[in-house]
């Protein structure tokens, strides 16, 4: 991921924000519901890295079975694929059908709907998105809509016109890069509260996204009891580990309030090392009681080496 990359980070503060008093009225308007274990997925961006085979893809993997070694390791996939075009029904059942069960894609919205519409007319588009999701069936987790820098406060009726527009039960969770959702005052401070208060009436979750260059995409606020999360990692520095820690302990404490799921999404720079740091988090998760997930085998730390559950 390239926005909010930096050269160098040492004098940046990873430390993670209060939540945001939205989260809490999210808390307070939430149902009381029987309490049910917290449901936790941990993925990366991409299934096609070829850089991956010896270490979570045992050696000798073959491209067309990328997708099945990456679901026996791990749970879900930011599914980036779709928001440079929709793929065929055939394709996509064939992705579903890879997959084990339990595993859930998380598709983007295409870019025909968030750049060149910009959410403006774009009915027929947002329609034929979700007909081609539903070939994945139960696979399918929220699908996430990734707007425009362009897109700011302004346009803040144009976005809650389109979350309530949605196809009912589908769900979505909103990023939202523009600078200025996060520093503006006056007007446009009523139009983005707002604008959390439809997201929150309508089920629509936020992205988080967690990077050097852009502490103020950091927002802690959610609109609905799952959080979608993009942690973007800088090669396994030892500040990316106590990043980790630090995610895991805040979700903790808010599925003690009411989260129900939990996606956080790993990035790297050429996904290198992403899959290390997803067993981590994983491991962290089950230490700490949050959840009870199959460890990936990454041979010798990730290093290259057959893996010995294939």
């Amino acid at each position: 991921m390239e926005f909010g990359k930096v050269q160098y980070i040492d004098n940046i503060d990873f430390t993670l924000p209060p939540d945001d008093p939205v989260t809490e009225r999210l808390w307070q308007r939430l149902t009381p519901a029987v309490r049910e274990p917290l449901r936790v997925y941990v993925g990366g961006t991409e299934w096609g890295r070829t850089s991956w085979v010896g270490r979570a893809y045992p050696r000798g993997a073959k491209p067309k079975d990328y997708l099945t070694h990456y679901s026996r390791q791990f749970n879900t996939i930011e599914l980036n694929t779709l928001f440079y075009g929709l793929q065929t029904p055939e394709v996509i059942r064939r992705w579903a059908a890879a997959t084990g069960e339990g595993f859930r894609f998380c598709p983007k919205f295409p870019e025909a709907i968030s750049h060149k519409l910009q959410l403006a007319n774009a009915d027929r588009e947002t329609g034929a998105f979700a007909e081609a999701l539903d070939n994945l069936g139960s696979k399918l987790g929220p699908s996430f809509l990734l707007l425009s820098d362009r897109f700011g406060p302004e346009e803040a009726g144009r976005l809650q016109h389109y979350v309530r527009r949605l196809p009912s039960g589908f769900r979505a969770c909103v990023e939202l890069r523009n600078a200025d959702w996060y520093r503006a005052g006056g007007r446009e401070a009523s139009l983005i509260s707002d604008t959390w208060d439809v997201m929150m009436d309508q089920g629509v979750g936020t992205v988080i996204t967690d990077v050097a260059g852009r502490r103020d995409v950091l927002h802690m606020r959610l609109t609905s009891p799952v959080a979608f999360i993009r942690l973007v990692t800088n090669s396994l520095h030892p500040v990316d580990y106590q990043r980790a820690d630090a995610w895991v302990e805040r979700i903790e404490a808010w599925a003690e309030r009411g989260l129900r799921e939990v996606y956080i999404f790993v990035h790297s720079p050429e996904e290198l090392t992403s899959p290390e740091m997803m067993k981590y988090l994983i491991e962290r998760f089950n230490e700490r009681g949050v959840a009870s997930l199959p460890v990936p085998n990454l041979i010798n730390g990730g290093q290259a080496g057959n893996l010995s559950l294939f």
